[in-house]
């Protein structure tokens, strides 16, 4: 019985020491619809790094996901943005929980915040938190000492959301040839 659980217990460790960090990793920041990110990185100039990992930190890549606000897909847009974004780019019927869709959709309001904002981490909380929260931010000598970047983020879950965006980009980046870009 100690010999079986012997082995047992070092092709455990040999496994993990093969396949384990990329089955966790897998886990933790699986990759879907890559051709359906790379198109909209290109029709709205977002990095797909950034659109796969608003993807992840919004939805864990469900298609069906909804939030108790009522976000839906997989970048998760309330339907009052969707239907604003959707009415600037003349978008025509659409549903928050195809992926193409939601993905366009999502991209086309990430780079509406990334022209407003000049800053990724700005696009990011943004995103999270809603443009007008940001701009206040920026407007707060609490918050910020420029008026350009944050030194602190007042919404625990926007600072949460960030850092979890950060491991995911970095995870990404590693995966870029995925996109094919």
């Amino acid at each position: 019985m100690k010999y079986v659980l012997g082995v047992f217990l070092s092709l455990s460790l040999i496994f993990l020491s093969m396949f384990g960090v990329s089955v966790i990793y897998g886990t933790i920041f699986p990759l879907k619809y890559e051709e359906e990110i790379a198109y909209a990185s290109e029709c709205y100039g977002v990095d797909p790094i950034y659109i796969a990992s608003v993807i992840n930190c919004e939805s864990g890549f469900n298609k069906n996901a909804e939030s108790n606000k009522g976000a839906k897909g997989l970048m998760q847009l309330m339907p009052s943005t969707a239907k604003y974004l959707a009415e600037k780019l003349n978008y025509g019927d659409y549903d928050l929980n195809d992926i193409d869709d939601n993905i366009n959709l999502g991209t086309y309001y990430l780079s509406i915040l990334k022209d407003k904002f000049k800053d990724d981490d700005l696009m990011l909380c943004a995103y999270n938190a809603g443009p007008t929260n940001v701009l206040n931010w920026l407007n707060n000598k609490d918050y910020s000492n420029d008026g350009k970047t944050l030194q602190k983020i007042p919404f625990k879950e926007t600072e949460n959301y960030l850092k979890k965006c950060h491991k995911a980009i970095n995870y990404y980046n590693h995966k870029r040839e995925y996109f094919n870009i």
